[in-house]
């Protein structure tokens, strides 16, 4: 130990006795000073002008997005350094003639290696330090500096680095010229950052190369989440070039044959990967999250959801169809890329079962045959493989595929078969930018799989809103529309049509009953059982449209509850006057997350054509309003509105007011010890394919829909993932304070560290 001690202090004497090392100190204290000061100058300037920040660690130091300090800029740095360092460890001794002194001496060369990779561990620690003085002050300026994801994104940094050392001091035993063994350690660092790419077509080289990947391991860290699998890898990767570089001067002292060193080499290698394979199963991985969020961690809804699951196994089968527009998501190249999906849920449950399924049959668009006239789907298939530069033996022909599950009504693209104790259901991908289910739509189809789903009865037969048709008016997209991430059967319901003429009657059990915009007045048999399952407790959505008031009039005086004649307009020279947005009122707080969010966001709902609502105190529900109107631009105008004439403008003699008109009601009762929910609105169109359908303006319709749903359901569904909200959401300095930190983090505390290193480089050279 004595021996590796003197070498490494020798070796630092070296490298710190020289301009080279101060110099790279001092630059990557500036690069990264220079990033972190630009960012903390962009913050304040926002927190000054009043702007929402928050989570502040996570934007400046980890945030992908945001390009943040450690996870973009270091990282892309780092590798620019090491090899400067390390190119002339054992090269400048092979240049010089001193190896062979080493050789002939009675130094072990373990102790060598160890010694001069010591030193390295050291200089590793000098740059982590320069991020330290980046870190402190970050402590100082941020309110509630995560400290966990910082020190996480530090150690994970810091193995990156003697990973990197590892490496440079194996090449620099290949060459006795320290320029060849730089570029070496370059290509060497490139390999390893690139190999996770290659050959991910074939699966057994895909998992290797998958776990020779250096790349992703340190950004994990950076963002909080520390894994025995990554920290085992940057141990093993480092332990495997040192055993190299041992081997290598071994080789060298012995004058080994190329056959002998290959096969020490390979064994090496080849251990590594053994154990690199078994401590990366799933069950064998030990994970830490040091976020004070726990952002890197299911919510505790989806943990327990898997608790719920039990001990047996889960069979998750991703379909992926040639022919689609999907295939890119999901090719087998990309099958790891979607193996880190499910890592999360693998964490509590290491017995999920991963397998992908390949095969090409028809779609549902018109584009597969008009591009490819008189072309059967053989052809159309060899085309496509040709295209892609894959093997089309890997993929099933349509007759197989469809012996073994049928995909067209999931409209044959991507899409995830999950099984378990004989009971299985789909989990979708989505037409948005995301793509992949969330944690919400993959926890409520894991809970498909241990609970009866809530069913949510869509009454039909007097021309209400339908569940099956895409017409602007209907509910298709909302409700079950497979390939919309927010439709009730991609949140954990079941949507069903009702209708009740005929002798059928409301079905016991169901979560609500929604009557939306019914055209035709109710049949009296139809009456008297909508009346009776109210009186008996029954959830309910009411939704009425103006000029329809008389309709849905006996319902409504059942409850105490009013429309208003006429129609709400508001005034806005953007937009149609009968486009009123209403605003939540704060007993949305008790609707759950999503429409607290909105609350918190001042979202608004788009409730166009929608009639006021009014309501009696002497009812039995407790009556609250949920959604108002402005009383600053809106008003209810009593008889025909003509939108094609001239503007709408405000007219107090005909009668208009200004004030804030209820669009929205909740109604609340006890009956037989659970609580009857119900919740009325003024109109049916807030939920219509073509508002889900509105891109501009924005609108909280579907986190809204999606809140009350879980109202209905008494929080059961849909599945809202929830963690600790953040609390470093604000700055201790202004904008003058900026930019004497920017003085003191680019000027002084650098010129600090160039004096330094030049006191010493002239004492040096005065000895």
């Amino acid at each position: 130990m004595k021996t590796i001690l003197r070498i490494a202090r020798v070796e630092l004497s070296s490298l710190f006795y020289s301009p080279i090392a101060w110099f790279l100190l001092i630059l990557f204290l500036i690069q990264c000073a220079l990033v972190y000061t630009g960012k903390l100058e962009s913050q304040v300037n926002g927190q000054e002008l009043g702007r929402d920040i928050q989570n502040l660690t996570f934007d400046i130091f980890a945030n992908p997005q945001q390009r943040g300090l450690f996870i973009i800029d270091v990282l892309k740095n780092l590798y620019l350094y090491i090899p400067l360092i390390t190119m002339g460890l054992i090269s400048r001794e092979t240049h010089s003639g001193t190896i062979k002194l080493l050789f002939s001496s009675p130094v072990k060369l373990s102790s060598i290696v160890l010694g001069k990779y010591g030193a390295m561990l050291v200089f590793n620690l000098c740059m982590i330090l320069m991020l330290g003085i980046i870190v402190t002050f970050a402590f100082f300026q941020i309110e509630s500096l995560d400290l966990g994801m910082i020190f996480s994104g530090l150690f994970g940094i810091y193995l990156l680095l003697s990973a990197y050392a590892a490496i440079g001091l194996f090449m620099s035993c290949l060459s006795t010229y320290q320029v060849v063994a730089a570029i070496a350690t370059f290509s060497i660092l490139a390999l390893l950052n690139f190999v996770g790419t290659l050959w991910q077509d074939v699966d057994f080289v895909r998992d290797l190369t998958d776990y020779l990947s250096i790349s992703g391991r340190t950004e994990s860290m950076i963002m909080g989440l520390m894994t025995t699998r990554d920290v085992l890898y940057y141990l093993l990767i480092t332990a495997m070039f040192l055993s190299f570089a041992w081997l290598k001067l071994q080789g060298q002292r012995k004058s080994s044959t190329l056959l002998q060193s290959i096969s020490k080499n390979s064994l090496v290698l080849l251990l590594v990967l053994v154990i690199g394979h078994f401590t990366s199963k799933p069950g064998y991985i030990g994970y830490w999250d040091t976020t004070r969020t726990q952002m890197n961690t299911l919510s505790v809804g989806a943990q327990q959801t898997l608790k719920e699951i039990g001990d047996e196994p889960l069979e998750v089968t991703t379909y992926v169809n040639l022919l689609d527009q999907t295939y890119i998501f999901s090719t087998p190249k990309s099958i790891n890329a979607g193996k880190k999906r499910w890592e999360r849920y693998l964490r509590f449950k290491p017995n999920i079962k991963l397998d992908y399924v390949y095969y090409y049959d028809s779609v549902r668009t018109r584009d597969l045959h008009s591009n490819n006239p008189g072309m059967n789907l053989d052809e159309i298939a060899q085309k496509y493989a040709k295209s892609y530069k894959i093997n089309l033996d890997r993929f099933k022909k349509p007759e197989e595929i469809r012996k073994i599950i049928d995909l067209y009504p999931e409209k044959n693209r991507v899409v995830m078969h999950l099984k378990l104790n004989g009971k299985e259901t789909f989990l979708r991908t989505f037409n948005d930018t995301q793509f992949w289910p969330s944690e919400t739509e993959t926890a409520a189809a894991l809970k498909r799989l241990t609970v009866d789903l809530p069913r949510i009865a869509f009454l039909q037969g007097e021309g209400e809103r339908s569940i099956d048709k895409m017409g602007d008016r209907h509910y298709k997209l909302i409700t079950s529309e497979i390939n919309v991430r927010a439709a009730l059967i991609n949140q954990g319901f079941d949507p069903e049509s009702l209708t009740l003429k005929g002798g059928e009657s409301i079905p016991e059990g169901i979560t609500a009953l929604v009557i939306a915009d019914p055209r035709s007045e109710f049949e009296p048999e139809v009456l008297d059982k909508i009346q009776q399952y109210i009186d008996e407790g029954g959830n309910l959505l009411l939704a009425g449209e103006p000029g329809k008031q008389s309709v849905l009039k006996p319902i409504l005086d059942r409850l105490g509850v009013q429309m208003m004649d006429g129609i709400l307009v508001q005034e806005d020279k953007n937009f149609s006057p009968d486009e009123v947005k209403s605003l939540i009122t704060s007993l949305g707080a008790s609707f759950g997350r999503y429409v607290t969010r909105l609350m918190n966001l001042k979202e608004k709902i788009s409730t166009r054509g929608v009639a006021g609502l009014t309501y009696s105190n002497d009812s039995d529900f407790l009556i609250q309003p949920l959604l108002v109107t402005d009383a600053e631009v809106s008003w209810n105008k009593v008889g025909k509105l003509v939108l094609d004439s001239t503007d709408i403008v405000y007219n107090p003699e005909a009668g208009d007011e200004k004030k804030s008109h209820p669009t929205a009601l909740a109604l609340t009762r006890d009956v037989n010890g659970k609580e009857q929910r119900i919740l009325v609105t003024g109109d049916a169109d807030f939920l219509s394919n073509i508002e889900q359908g509105r891109s501009y303006p924005k609108t909280g319709n579907a986190e809204f829909y999606q809140g009350f749903l879980g109202w209905f359901s008494y929080g059961q569904f849909p599945i809202e993932p929830t963690w600790p909200d953040p609390i470093d959401n604000s700055f201790h300095l202004t904008g003058d304070g900026v930019s004497v930190v920017k003085w003191i983090m680019l000027g002084l505390i650098p010129g600090l560290l160039l004096l330094m290193g030049s006191v010493l480089l002239i004492r040096r050279k005065r000895k």
